[in-house]
Order: structure tokens, then C-alpha cells, then sequence
């Protein structure tokens, strides 16, 4: 089944919300305002990959977050498939911080 732009466009806003409910361990920040995610791609059959990075490459959760990413945005609706790639180039820093991620953290 082939979706159209605006059905992609929703399944791409519940996937960053469901990426919003994930949270990094050690920050109270989640995932996506953090900037771990660099890119979510969407295919016109809904097939998804994510392209996320860590803070530290032997972060702790190095093998759980990742799975539990995958896991949540599989649940979105009409959402097919999900192929995680985590990657270390460019390496995470906190330039890649929202806004209201620094805020929260009192860094502005």
C-alpha cells in the first residue's frame, strides 16, 4: 500500500512524538530535543529508518535505547517496518540541543 505526502507527514509527527516519550538515562531531556536523532526517513510504503547517535559512544544504554526506540515506532500507526542506524559521525554535542532542551538543563 502506497501512502500519500500528507498521510506520510502524519505518520512522521507520531513517530516524533512516540521519539518525544524516549528519554536519555542520564539527562532529563528526551531523545529528540536532546538532537540524538538526526534523521527519520519515510517511504511511501511507511517503511521507516531512523539515523540516531548516542552522547557517548559506550554510553550505557548503548544497546537498550536503540531497541526501544525501534520498538515504540513500530507501534505508530501504519508504520511498516523500521531499520535503525546508529551512528557516530557527526559526533553528538550539546550545540545539538533544542532550545527547550538547554533551558531545562539551565544552559541558558
Amino acid at each position: 500500500m502506497k501512502f500519500t505526502d500528507d498521510q506520510i507527514a502524519d505518520i512522521g509527527e507520531e513517530i516524533i512524538g512516540v521519539l518525544k516519550t524516549v528519554y536519555d538515562p542520564e539527562i532529563p531531556v528526551d531523545i529528540y530535543e536532546l538532537g540524538l536523532i538526526y534523521d527519520v526517513q519515510i517511504s511511501e510504503e511507511a517503511d521507516v529508518k531512523i539515523i540516531m547517535t548516542l552522547t557517548t559512544p559506550n554510553c550505557p544504554v548503548a544497546e537498550t535505547l536503540p531497541q526501544e526506540v525501534k520498538d515504540k515506532v513500530k507501534e505508530v500507526e501504519n508504520v511498516n517496518d523500521v531499520d535503525l542506524e546508529l551512528t557516530f559521525e557527526p559526533s553528538w554535542n550539546k550545540d545539538m540541543m533544542s532550545e527547550e532542551a538547554k533551558f531545562e538543563l539551565g544552559m541558558l
